[in-house]
């Protein structure tokens, strides 16, 4: 096996591991039971796909997995939104485990399983996103040779991968059963556009072409809205 691949391979299950425990300590430490059973489903539908996703990049395009292990924004601005980001989430996942144990809310299992299969379609255009771009890394920064992308996902809406982290954003609280959640979650959409406001400055700035592609693809994040 390639060095390099191992090393990859290593970090990743270990981000893996990491996440999950984070998850699990967030959702059912609050909620005071591991009979949460919308928390358990939300981790399946989270780790289950996102396992496969990284073997079939592992396999086909390990240099964007190397890029999305980057985590340090160069951009001030950028810096401030993702610690706002961190604080809501951290927020909007603790909600829902207090909301099971003091039965705050009272969210229909059909609805819940709904929001489900919203969070899956969000991390379905996620991974169209990944697999079109292989410079869609984390962190907002032109790389050497890298070229504007304006196929699959891209011939639709300008930040697809955004698209799909927004719908995951905002059905997550009603995945995890609780509407009081959506207190949470909602701020990720207002801080989701600065972050592409500031995003688009640097591309225009630095992507040869970025211009061009704005005025043939009007819509950012939601098509026929903005």
């Amino acid at each position: 096996m390639d060095l390099r691949v191992a090393r990859l391979k290593k970090a990743i299950y270990s981000r893996i591991l990491a996440g999950f425990v984070i998850m699990g300590l967030l959702l059912f430490l609050p909620a005071g039971s591991l009979f949460f059973w919308q928390g358990w489903v939300y981790i399946g539908i989270l780790f289950i796909p996102m396992i496969f996703v990284l073997f079939y990049f592992l396999k086909n395009d390990p240099g964007l997995l190397e890029r999305r292990m980057k985590m340090r924004e160069k951009e001030h601005e950028q810096k401030l939104i993702i610690a706002l980001s961190m604080a809501f989430f951290l927020i909007g996942f603790l909600i829902p485990g207090f909301d099971f144990r003091f039965g705050w809310s009272d969210v229909p299992v059909a609805l819940v399983l709904a929001a489900d299969g919203i969070v899956l379609l969000g991390y379905g255009i996620f991974f169209l996103t990944l697999r079109a771009n292989s410079y869609a890394s984390r962190v907002i920064e032109v790389e050497l040779g890298q070229e504007i992308i304006t196929t699959g996902p891209y011939a639709i809406v300008r930040h697809p991968m955004y698209s799909g982290i927004l719908l995951i954003f905002l059905f997550t609280p009603l995945a995890l059963g609780s509407y009081w959640a959506l207190i949470a979650f909602i701020p990720m959409l207002p801080l989701l556009m600065l972050r592409i406001r500031n995003e688009e400055e640097v591309l225009v700035r630095e992507l040869p072409g970025y211009e061009e592609y704005r005025q043939k693809t009007r819509y950012r994040l939601i098509p026929f809205m903005w």
